[in-house]
């Protein structure tokens, strides 16, 4: 994710599965509260039940999905209640407190994945190893890997993923001369991002008046970047941003595209680019599952079905969440074990069903909650198919502590810069001394 403050914005969004009904977006949507206060896990569950306590960001979408009542019926024994805070920027700097003073946690605790990097690193001695609980076969590799040390400790168990794709309108490509079919679409840039600033340049031949090819130079950055095995840190935990040669190539391409007029100048998840969504001001996106709820939240009815979405040049991963156990909870095992049924393929596809949270077990892809599924904005699109598709082939991305920060001041503080008349060298020397600033804080 971009950054926290990204977080809090998809908080605001009611995603949209036509045929679910619900939203795209796990941990990033107002789940109706709660202050983040943490009493710590007990046994004092009503009735003399054993209480198992879960402090969540946003919405998972467990108690819309009906899964709290269903766990439990299946242990009539156990009485689950949450604490949601509504969005993750107010909710990680407690959490880390908490973890930090091994005092105020519940019994299970949600982490974003741009968080999950920070916490593996500096707080897997307060988790409890969940590899004992879950099953690693039932998880994306990377996925997985996310949330393991070193040492081979797992920390979290994976909820959703955003398998990233590209959404575009099926009506502007065609005003402007492109296929309109999904699958053509997606060979016009297969295997490459530059084929895809390609056929900016081709849009922009004909484009209808007012529009640009790409929404925002934030939303190809991320898109770019979520395609790379290493982006702002090494394997070893360095800092390596400014020295990647892939990220300054995705900076630069964003640029030249931003440069050449084919993006919006607009900041993602702020009240102008919604706006540029409502008045149909760009021909296509970068587009993980839960973008196509943020898509139906601020069209205009008329957008309905003018949609679709073909696959990205490469496969890559944008959101997701983890449940996490810590040590020091009164019922560690039971809450150990809700977990893992929590976030077992049975229960993510019976997620997806009600609240479009994408899974992260393969298994599910093979439900027909996800195989089946469509959207309204999209029409006919196999969009659980071709998300799946993306999924499985995404790379085991090396994730830093710091993420976050980096990210947003390449895209806020950089290559936006360029759509406001600042050179492409300007912008990255502009977002190199705001991340740094920000790193050594």
């Amino acid at each position: 994710m971009r950054a926290r403050i990204r977080t809090a914005r998809k908080a605001m969004v009611v995603a949209a599965v036509a045929s679910l009904g619900a939203g795209l977006l796990a941990g990033c949507a107002d789940d109706g509260g709660g202050d983040g206060s943490s009493s710590g896990g007990g046994s004092g569950g009503s009735g003399g039940k054993t209480k198992i306590t879960l402090g969540l960001f946003g919405t998972f979408g467990f108690e819309e999905a009906g899964l709290y009542k269903e766990y439990e019926k299946l242990h009539p024994d156990v009485d689950i209640q949450q604490t949601v805070v509504e969005r993750n920027e107010n909710y990680y700097p407690t959490l880390v407190n908490h973890l930090t003073t091994n005092s105020g946690l519940q019994d299970i605790q949600g982490v974003e994945v741009g968080n999950i990097a920070e916490i593996v690193k500096t707080q897997s001695a307060k988790l409890l190893d969940l590899s004992k609980y879950g099953k690693k076969g039932d998880y994306l590799e990377w996925k997985w890997q996310q949330a393991t040390t070193e040492d081979g400790q797992t920390v979290g168990l994976g909820t959703d993923v955003g398998p990233m794709a590209i959404c575009y309108r099926k009506d502007l490509f065609e005003k402007a001369g492109l296929p309109t079919d999904r699958e053509e679409v997606g060979k016009l840039w297969a295997g490459d991002w530059n084929k895809l600033v390609k056929v900016g340049e081709d849009y922009k031949k004909k484009a209808p008046e007012g529009t640009t090819f790409l929404d925002s130079p934030g939303g190809l950055l991320q898109a770019i970047l979520s395609s790379e095995k290493d982006r702002f840190y090494d394997s070893s935990g360095k800092v390596i941003y400014k020295s990647n040669p892939a990220v300054k190539a995705a900076f630069d391409l964003t640029a030249k595209a931003a440069e050449d007029g084919l993006i919006g100048n607009q900041t993602q998840f702020q009240p102008a680019w919604d706006t540029t969504i409502a008045n149909s001001k760009f021909a296509a996106m970068s587009c993980p599952p839960w973008m196509l709820g943020y898509i139906k939240g601020k069209s205009k009815p008329e957008a309905k079905g003018k949609w679709d979405v073909a696959a990205s040049p490469k496969s890559g991963n944008w959101g997701g969440s983890f449940l996490t156990v810590p040590k020091s909870g009164k019922n560690a095992e039971e809450a150990a074990k809700l977990a893992a049924w929590l976030t077992a393929p049975e229960q993510q596809a019976k997620l997806f069903a009600v609240q479009g949270s994408f899974p992260s077990t393969p298994a599910a892809y093979e439900s027909d909650a996800v195989k089946s599924a469509k959207n309204e904005m999209t029409g006919d699109a196999p969009i659980g198919t071709i998300f799946a598709a993306a999924a499985k082939s995404s790379p085991v991305q090396t994730i830093g502590p710091k993420d976050q920060i980096i990210q947003q001041g390449l895209t806020d503080n950089g290559v936006i810069l360029v759509t406001q008349g600042k050179s492409p060298k300007e912008a990255w020397d502009t977002a190199v001394k705001t991340i740094d600033n920000n790193l050594d804080q």
